[in-house]
């Protein structure tokens, strides 16, 4: 019998029969994951019962305890079968068999199960402590001297974990990668209430970082004539404006508009991360024109700007792996070959934090206000004296607002405080505004109405803002952003409460 056949049978004895008791634990562990609450324990623990033990501690057992989804014995042999992958006596195409032997089990594993392979992957390949002092102490030694660039590069060899190289073997395979973006996009949702997994987190988005460099993407124009396969993934995974129908998706396809994605060689057919664009004749203000289905296509002769009213990433596995600003540039470029007489470059972006930030800082907003605004505003609203209560009730059907209602600019006026000067630790506060204007965009004009839809109304009461791509001043505005400074529209600067 080959080492490869060995390993097989070996891994796929690491699945026993589900019990009742697991498939509870693990019915309790997927609900948690969906809830993002993550789950520390694998089951729910009983009044009284004992806490659950640390990996290290399972491994040297004897038996499991309540609560443990493998038992110290299989879990052992799960460790022995990670530890065969970077065998230093087998070549790296043994060892990506074998990794694909244990990505196979892990297909088949209940979800607390997987979780132990997380944590034998996060603890159990560590860099060796003593050699990493070791090359630490040598280098600092060195500094100054004509060993030092010699002493470094020990000190980086020394700091590499095993667990690098494990993953490096189960990318051997082109499904590989798959597996492991999948693996990480499963994890996530217990990061934040397990530790233990931050190492295996921070090697996975330190090697997609390489692995996904926007020098190994691929640029594509997905039409109407793309495989239906391709247009099904943009149904999957648009996440601004949710696709409606086929004949919704048509719409955006048609000749006026264009889609782009990024693609990657080991996961082809699936876009990492989409744009729509709509070819029109000025700055959109309203979403409802661009999505209706019987509206006539625009003339491209007279076109003059380009809105990308939806940018969707569709890999949660590949968090933190920024691509969003390169394929911006790479569309625009695109555009540009294509339609000379474009000028304008623009988004119709929607505000996804304001309504909650706006219900946690009403009665600051309001404070700010003079007393003669103020009770304008409360005389509006019928509330004398006005309160933070009465404000966001009053807000709560933004659309039956008349044009010149006190609330109606209000409204407005808390958006372009949020936008322009809602920043936390020198970042905007919004996460479109962050993405827009980390790539040197400004905050150009708010859209009243914008996006009536529920989901609008619900996370901006229907306003929506579009953001202006400068291609003169991109490095001015990421420049202001680095000092703290916003960059907007002096409109938007009116706005200012």
């Amino acid at each position: 019998m080959n080492s490869s056949n060995w390993i097989g049978r070996n891994v796929s004895r690491l699945l026993p029969a589900a019990s009742a008791k697991q498939k509870d634990a693990d019915t309790q562990l997927a609900r948690a994951q969906a809830a993002g609450k993550s789950g520390v324990q694998a089951a729910p623990k009983e009044k009284g019962s004992p806490a659950l033990r640390s990996i290290p501690l399972r491994l040297e057992a004897a038996l499991r305890q309540e609560g443990e989804a493998l038992s110290p014995r299989l879990l052992r042999r799960a460790l022995q079968a990670l530890q065969a992958i970077i065998d230093p006596r087998v070549s790296e195409v043994e060892g990506g068999r074998r990794a694909m032997d244990v990505a196979a089990w892990y297909a088949n594993a209940p979800l607390a199960q997987r979780r132990d392979l997380w944590l034998l992957m996060s603890e159990q390949f560590v860099a060796d402590a003593e050699k990493t002092m070791e090359a630490l102490a040598r280098f600092a030694a060195a500094v100054g001297t004509p060993d030092e660039a010699v002493a470094e590069v020990h000190y980086r060899r020394a700091t590499v974990s095993p667990r690098r190289r494990l993953l490096q073997r189960f990318s051997v395979y082109p499904e590989g990668v798959r597996f492991l973006v999948d693996l990480r996009a499963e994890m996530l949702p217990f990061l934040k209430a397990d530790r233990r997994l931050m190492a295996l987190d921070v090697e996975l988005e330190y090697m997609f970082s390489t692995w996904f460099d926007v020098g190994f993407l691929d640029l594509r124009r997905i039409s109407w004539d793309s495989p239906a396969s391709l247009i099904e993934k943009l149904i999957q995974y648009e996440a601004v404006h949710d696709i409606r129908s086929w004949a919704d998706v048509k719409n955006r396809l048609d000749s006026d508009r264009r889609c782009y994605g990024f693609f990657h060689p080991r996961l082809p057919g699936i876009p990492l991360i989409f744009v729509e664009v709509a070819l029109v004749g000025e700055m959109a203000q309203s979403i409802e024109p661009l999505l209706d289905e019987h509206a006539a296509a625009s003339d491209l002769n007279k076109a003059t700007t380009a809105i990308f009213y939806s940018i969707s990433n569709t890999q949660s596995g590949l968090r933190g792996v920024s691509f969003g600003d390169s394929l911006i540039k790479r569309v625009v470029e695109t555009l540009k070959n294509e339609f000379p007489r474009l000028k304008v470059f623009a988004t119709l972006s929607p505000i996804p934090g304001l309504r909650s930030w706006l219900g946690k800082n009403a009665a600051v907003l309001l404070d700010k206000l003079a007393d003669k605004e103020r009770r304008a505003l409360g005389q509006a609203i019928g509330s004398d004296p006005l309160t933070p209560g009465d404000f966001l009730a009053a807000i709560e059907s933004p659309l039956e607002l008349p044009e010149k209602s006190p609330l109606r600019r209000m409204l407005l006026r808390c958006a372009a405080h949020y936008l322009g000067q809602g920043l936390q630790d020198g970042k905007p506060l919004d996460a479109v505004a962050r993405f827009h204007l980390g790539n040197g965009a400004r905050v150009e004009r708010l859209n009243w109405a914008a996006d009536p839809s529920p989901k609008g109304l619900k996370q901006s009461c229907g306003l929506m803002v579009n953001y202006l791509y400068d291609l003169k001043r991109l490095d001015k505005h990421r420049a202001l952003l680095a000092q703290g400074k916003v960059p907007v529209s002096m409109e938007l600067q009116d706005l200012y409460i």
